[in-house]
Formats: structure tokens, sequence, C-alpha cells
């Protein structure tokens, strides 16, 4: 297996559309981290990630040799009023987590995030995902909240920690 070292993290693009799409559908189907349980159809995908870059939204995706094994995304807010925030979603496929590479990915969206002016990072976590709320904590992620049964998957009832980072951006009260 490829080690830790020789995974590029690196900004998405079109010709990694696919490869995102089955990491993203591989993570789904699992019906453990995301709440959505399948990816969505390729071409929605595909108009998502174009969507994405002519946005200048932050989207990584971790590469081993070729292969998409996972990927970090911040989507800005739509309405003017909270523009200055955004979403993230993101998930690394089986074989390659506990080995650091979600922080990688997750650092690189969080400087462009700051670098395009989002001040606002949230996030929904089930609360069940201990490691990934570790995470979050580690690169200062703060918990706003909990939705209680916010998630039902197979009969199986989770909660959400909602969780956010703040970057102060200079001159600004």
């Amino acid at each position: 297996m490829t080690t830790n070292a020789e995974i590029r993290i690196v900004p998405i693009a079109a010709e990694y559309i696919d490869g995102f799409h089955k990491a993203l559908d591989a993570v789904a189907r699992e019906r453990e981290y995301l709440t959505l349980l399948e990816a969505f159809p390729l071409e929605e995908t595909r108009a998502f990630v174009l969507g994405m870059i002519e946005s200048g939204n932050p989207q990584f995706v971790a590469l081993a040799d070729k292969e998409v094994v996972g990927w970090c995304d911040i989507s800005r807010h739509a309405f003017a009023s909270h523009a200055h925030a955004g979403k993230l979603g993101m998930g690394i496929i089986p074989a390659y987590r506990g080995k650091g590479l979600g922080r990688r990915l997750l650092e690189a969206a969080l400087r462009a995030a700051r670098e395009t002016g989002i001040e606002r990072v949230e996030l929904s976590v089930h609360a069940d995902n201990h490691r990934a709320i570790a995470l979050y904590e580690k690169v200062g992620f703060v918990r706003e909240g909990l939705a209680r049964k916010s998630v039902r998957i197979d009969g199986r009832y989770k909660d959400a920690i909602h969780m956010a980072l703040l970057h102060e951006q200079p001159n600004q009260p």
C-alpha cells in the first residue's frame, strides 16, 4: 500500500471527478460516517464539483498514485448574510484511515478557506465518530450544539454534534 508520504493532497480538478465519486460512494455505503447513504449519480457529482471549482470553494482530494482515497471540501453558503461561512464535508476510504491523512486534507481546506475570506467553517459529525471529533477539536473546531436523533440509518438513530471554527479577519469588529 502507498505510504502517507506518497499521498498527494491536491485541489480538485475535472480529471478527479470520477475518482471522487467512487470514494464518496464507498464511504457513504458504509452507512456509518456520512448522512448520505450512497453517492449522487455521477452527473450530479460532476455538476457539484464543477460548481465548487467555478465558485472558488475549497475542495481537495488525496491521491494515492492516481486514485482518490479521500476528500475535504468547504461549500460557501449561498445567502449574502451567510456568505462569510461555509459547510465542511470530508471522508477517507477505509484502507487509508488512521494515518494522518484527514488532518492533511483538513488543513489544506481550512488554509484555502481563510485565503478566500471564509471566516466561519461549520460541520456536523455523528456523535459516535470519536476519531473525527478529536481531529476537528485538534485543529480548533468548537462544539456548538447537539442535534438529538439527527440521523436514522437502518432503524438506528444517531445524534449529531454541530461544530464550528472561526477565522478572525483583520480589521473586523
